[in-house]
């Protein structure tokens, strides 16, 4: 593990968040697709199931999205935005069977300021590491989705979203095809 175990995962679930919405494609239609969302990404907390926290939410994306394109200055902004609006007060905090880790805002404040400064405070971290690097963008030429590449050899290259298996798949039938010709 190279960050905290709640870094690591704040800045999956902000790239996950950030790749909900693409060209075309919005993969939190609805208050289900947030629930969803909510559960995979392990938040814990207040969760409204309601259509206003949807909208908040979604609110958020474009924001999270720029740090990928932002100059460290830039990101420092954002997350010092973040986090000001939200009134943040780190805190260590045990919930869950989950050790010793900090929160900000209380599990009873809304979702989408939750998700806000568990991004922000990623951030922060990767900002202090100087490792913004790891925000990268998926290599596959047809896909627009962001990553945060967590190998230690800083050699992740591809989303999620079977990128990878697609590269190598092309690359497999151009082999075979030019063994072929």
């Amino acid at each position: 593990m190279l960050f905290a175990h709640d870094t690591e995962c704040a800045l999956v679930a902000a790239a996950a968040l950030v790749n909900t919405a693409g060209p075309g494609r919005d993969e939190l239609s609805d208050v289900g697709a947030l629930d969803d969302f909510v559960s995979v990404h392990g938040f814990s907390g207040r969760h409204e199931h309601t259509d206003v926290e949807l909208r908040q939410v979604r609110a958020l994306r474009p924001r999270l999205h720029r740090v990928w394109y932002a100059d460290a200055d830039e990101v420092v902004e954002i997350v010092n935005g973040l986090l000001r609006e939200s009134h943040a007060l780190p805190q260590l905090i045990r919930h869950d069977d989950e050790p010793y880790h900090l929160h900000a805002v209380p599990r009873d404040a809304p979702l989408a300021t939750r998700m806000a400064v568990e991004a922000a405070m990623a951030l922060a971290d990767l900002i202090r590491m100087g490792e913004l690097r790891r925000l990268r963008h998926c290599d596959h030429p047809d896909c627009a989705n962001v990553l945060v590449d967590l190998s230690k050899n800083r050699s992740r290259r591809f989303c999620d979203a079977g990128c990878g298996n697609r590269a190598a798949v092309s690359a497999y039938r151009a082999r075979r095809a030019a063994s072929h010709s």
